[in-house]
């Protein structure tokens, strides 16, 4: 199966050829025409969702303004939609395209969706740049589709005048027989926007690039393809960047700050010598070792496990050393986890698509070899193992000229620290290397992983994962086992405010009852004698209900005996009293959950704060809000979005709990990589302006007493080894050089942290 990218990608451009005679009839102008908006032939097909649409005239060209309430909604948009659907199947190699002009002077964030008649859908996004005019389109049919590359959002294939729509996520080929629904929505942002739109219509490529995904790279990690600030061209020039920011950098560079990054000069509060939280003057804060007002503003993800990439090369398996058991650590958190020496020999391509991805590599022998490593297992990808090279690191060796592991990360985490000072950021985010623990000079968070071979759940998305069965006694060991290896690493430290455990658990969704209870749902379909969690839902619906009947009558079901139920059943019409007990079924299996991981911290690590399991917006309900509000000190979400909005997080109000994001951040294309990130702007000054909107929607907020960025490093170019991530994330690029302009931006907001919140 790993040379199979290469057939597929072979056999989808040879198809090009075969699609040419059905392109012909679109030669003159190689478009179609849909909807231009000059007659009301739209009307009948175009739905907005929280906003406005009206016919605006141009100079003789009638366009379709769209005003978009977005400040006090979270989701807006327009869809064209039929309930028959479209048919173009037929169509060849194409695309849907429309022309898009802003005139505002913010970027605006789109997210594009488009489903077929059987629910698949295919989801993609991009940014409009303030004060622009462009043609964007989303590809619907074309070979890139049919090639699993390991890269989030591969390079362009079509030779186009147009701006394509980067890939996010879903199906990427649709039944196009029948597609249903095109819809373009905003999300998450803190103003109303405004567009207008124009031509939509199909369009199909001029030609299509063969070589697109061949020599990506060059040797220090960048792109071959475009040129961009601070693009390095030698190890001098590297070099000599380094040297003048080294010059730059204070330790000290905000006069109002405690030694432990607290509001020096705001009041003092009760000491502990350790870091809790308390609710000041009506706003929840956290509160450092010395008693002075702290919040957190950091960068996460300071470390080299996820700065690798997948090669393409492989090794004979039986040389390579298996995962141990009761291994405390996934396999994208290690650090290079290199093969073995006697392994070299057997080095051989597993996937071409991969190697050729690469303009260069050191052979085994070179000094610059030791940056290979190896993942024996990925998420997603092109081949499922396999070598990986880390040109982050490498250039650490080449900036800092030598290959001596102590030296070099001594100096990586010195310049690291003093860039977080000088930058004025008061801690690290979660995921950060241990050896910034030891340097007892900077507040970090700590992080672990509950994995091993309990029972688990789902939820029936399971994007990550499966869940763990909480009530399996297995559970509570590998629990155990996690927070007292965290423990040895933290050392009982003042300078790590607390501890995260596990991340982005697909918990539940909101939308439907299947979705938000997903959970109960799948395990009360399993028998009682495999799943601990089913035997504690049993325990409850017993003692709720004096016999079957009387569950019967709640569920409007139809149940012989508890047996029937013991066994498992499979429940697809939900009443309203099955719905109620759905809720609280959902609330007892996360309790039990939150509760076994607050003992465990209490008991190992009683001086730091739980900071509960990071919640993706999309992986979160109510019930498991408020259990995590119950037990975790602090309630921790990642949100990707452009700010922090009423109409989402009203829901902290309710819990009334102090609360952090874990993870958010923003990207553009301008530095070279092949996607900006899960929220796109349009340039690295438009990056620094989105940094400090969402900075501000934060500090803002009474609930929230911090935001960490993720993540300190670009992903690599052609994708993290573990998923395929390809982001322009960072506040430093593969070169390790600052992005000047969101650094910028960070002093600015890091200037006013403690006076904006607490001095009015």
């Amino acid at each position: 199966m790993f040379n199979s990218n290469k057939n597929i990608l072979a056999a989808a451009l040879t198809s090009v050829l075969l699609v040419a005679c059905s392109n012909q009839q679109h030669a003159q102008n190689n478009e179609k025409i849909l909807w231009d908006f000059e007659s009301g032939a739209y009307q009948s097909v175009l739905k907005v969702e929280n906003g406005m649409a009206k016919e605006l005239n141009q100079d003789g060209n009638q366009q379709l303004l769209i005003n978009f309430d977005a400040k006090d909604n979270h989701v807006s948009g327009f869809e064209f939609q039929s309930e028959k659907g479209w048919n173009w199947q037929d169509q060849g190699h194409f695309a849907f395209a429309l022309d898009i002009a802003n005139s505002d002077a913010a970027s605006i964030h789109v997210y594009a969706t488009v489903k077929d008649k059987q629910g698949k859908t295919h989801n993609r996004s991009f940014v409009i740049p303030e004060q622009s005019q462009q043609t964007y389109f989303i590809e619907l049919k074309g070979p890139d589709l049919d090639v699993e590359t390991g890269i989030r959002s591969n390079p362009p294939s079509w030779k186009s005048d147009y701006v394509p729509v980067i890939w996010r996520w879903g199906s990427k080929n649709l039944n196009l027989a029948e597609i249903v629904s095109i819809k373009f929505s905003i999300r998450g942002v803190l103003e109303d926007k405004s567009i207008t739109v124009d031509n939509a219509r199909l369009i199909y490529p001029k030609a299509i690039d063969h070589n697109y995904l061949n020599h990506l790279v060059d040797k220090f990690g960048q792109s071959t393809r475009v040129d961009f600030v601070n693009k390095i061209d030698s190890q001098e020039q590297l070099r000599q960047i380094s040297e003048q920011e080294q010059k730059t950098l204070t330790m000290r560079n905000f006069a109002d700050r405690s030694q432990f990054n607290g509001w020096k000069d705001g009041p003092k509060l009760k000491a502990t010598g350790f870091y809790r939280t308390e609710k000041y003057q009506g706003k929840w804060t956290l509160v450092d070792p010395q008693g002075y007002l702290f919040f957190s503003n950091g960068i996460a993800n300071v470390r080299l496990a996820n700065t690798s990439t997948i090669t393409g090369y492989d090794f004979d398996h039986s040389l390579i050393k298996a995962r141990e058991e009761g291994d405390l650590t996934p396999e994208d958190s290690l650090g290079l986890n290199r093969a073995p020496k006697i392994a070299w020999p057997t080095r051989e391509v597993t996937s071409e698509l991969r190697a050729n991805m690469f303009s260069w590599l050191p052979a085994q022998s070179e000094p610059l070899a030791d940056n290979f490593g190896y993942r024996r297992e990925v998420h997603t990808g092109a081949i499922e193992r396999g070598e990986t090279f880390s040109f982050y690191r490498a250039n650490l060796q080449r900036k800092y000229q030598t290959r001596d592991e102590e030296k070099l990360m001594q100096k990586w985490r010195e310049t690291t620290v003093k860039r977080m000072q000088s930058w004025g950021f008061t801690s690290f985010g979660n995921w950060i290397d241990t050896g910034y623990y030891d340097m007892q000079n900077y507040p970090y968070f700590a992080n672990g992983w509950i994995i091993g071979d309990f029972k688990t759940v789902s939820s029936g998305n399971d994007y990550w994962s499966p869940l763990p069965d909480p009530f399996d006694p297995v559970f509570k060991q590998r629990t155990d086992i996690t927070v007292k290896q965290i423990a040895s690493e933290v050392k009982n430290s003042p300078w790590c405010v607390g501890v995260f455990i596990d991340n982005e658990k697909s918990w539940g969704m909101m939308g439907s009852t299947e979705s938000q209870y997903g959970i109960v749902i799948n395990t009360l379909s399993r028998h009682a004698n495999e799943s601990p969690t089913k035997q504690a839902f049993m325990t409850h619906l017993k003692a709720k209900y004096t016999n079957i009947a009387a569950l019967n009558k709640a569920w409007s079901s139809q149940m012989v005996d508890w047996s029937e139920l013991e066994k498992g059943v499979v429940l697809d019409d939900f009443s309203q009293g099955m719905i109620d007990d759905f809720a609280q079924l959902l609330t007892l299996y996360a309790e039990q959950y939150f509760k076994v991981v607050k003992q465990s911290v209490d008991t190992y690590m009683p001086n730091h704060l739980y900071m509960g399991a990071r919640f993706a917006d999309w992986g979160m309900t109510p019930e498991i809000r408020s259990a995590a509000a119950k037990y975790a000190d602090v309630v921790s979400y990642n949100y990707y979005k452009e700010g922090i909005n009423e109409d989402f997080w009203g829901f902290l109000a309710d819990i009334d709990k102090p609360s952090i994001i874990g993870e958010f951040h923003n990207g553009a294309i301008d530095s070279g990589l092949l996607n900006p990130g899960l929220i796109h702007a349009s340039s690295q000054a438009d990056r620094g302006k989105k940094y400090k909107e969402y900075m501000l929607s934060v500090i803002d907020n009474p609930y929230l007493v911090g935001a960490h960025w993720f993540q300190y490093i670009d992903s690599p170019l052609t994708g993290r080894a573990y998923d395929g991530e390809n982001y322009n994330v960072g506040f430093v690029s593969v070169t390790d050089i600052p992005y000047k302009p969101l650094v910028e931006a960070a002093k600015e907001v890091n200037k006013q942290i403690y006076p904006r919140r607490f001095a009015n």
